[in-house]
């Protein structure tokens, strides 16, 4: 039996870190499908030019995920939800030994903490049949040398999205993206050689040869959210990344 594609018109996707990067693409993507979007982060500015740019209906909700209760406000105001998609992301690198607590601590704070937040404010206002969608990166399976801490903090993303999907379902669906490394924002504080340097040589690592795009991530966000037999779903998309050939150290 085939059946009637799923599909988004109508429905209200909120995607917290939809002003720039990913979550801008996944924002845009859906908007154009018929969804009625809100875009929420930290900066009103970001978000504001964000919505401006995009097709159909998207409006801007800034919202800071570490202040917990500037969240309850924020979610209160969102009306009924149907896709919750939250891709804000931190980072810290440095050896162990080295990098300062306060940092892997910060970083915690904007990347567990924060969405574990937001989802908890939000869950009340999200319908029957919805979802939640997640951000965690592929160090938390394939480590990296000086990432101990940005792996623990994916692992900890991707087992609040299993024990989620358990303890919400059948109503709510929970599943988390796993990306490798994307041609985004993240990077803009990169010098521009240095940036270059490092696409080509992370691309050259993998099997398909090149680093990602942000619209791809997109794609796979859509599809666990319209994928209403996917749950507790880590999805890797990251060109290859957990076969890739590391360099010697």
């Amino acid at each position: 039996m085939i059946l009637p594609q799923h599909t988004l018109a109508d429905s209200h996707i909120v995607v917290v870190g939809g002003g720039s990067g990913i979550g801008r693409a996944v924002a845009g993507a859906a908007s154009t499908l018929g969804a009625r979007v809100t875009i929420a982060g930290r900066t009103a500015a970001k978000l504001e030019a964000a919505a401006s740019q995009m097709e159909g209906a998207v409006a801007a909700a800034p919202v800071d995920m570490t202040d917990e209760g500037a969240v309850a406000v924020w979610a209160a105001a969102l009306g009924p939800v149907d896709h919750l998609v939250i891709s804000a992301s931190s980072a810290a690198h440095g050896p162990f030994g080295v990098l300062e607590t306060g940092k892997v601590r910060a970083m915690f704070d904007a990347k567990f903490f924060g969405p574990y937040v937001t989802a908890r404010a939000v869950l009340p206002r999200i319908a029957k049949g919805g979802s939640i969608t997640f951000f965690s990166g592929v160090l938390s399976r394939r480590p990296g040398l000086n990432c101990s801490g940005l792996g623990a903090v994916n692992g900890a993303v991707e087992a609040l999205t299993r024990a989620l999907s358990l303890e919400l379902g059948p109503d709510i669906r929970v599943n988390c993206v796993s990306p490798g490394m994307v041609r985004s924002e993240a990077y803009a504080h990169l010098a521009p050689e240095m940036r270059d340097q490092m696409y080509r040589s992370t691309g050259d690592s993998l099997p398909l040869r090149r680093v990602g795009e942000v619209g791809e991530i997109a794609e796979a966000v859509l599809f666990l959210m319209t994928g209403t037999y996917t749950s507790g779903v880590v999805l890797d998309i990251d060109g290859g990344h957990m076969v890739r050939q590391y360099a010697t150290r």
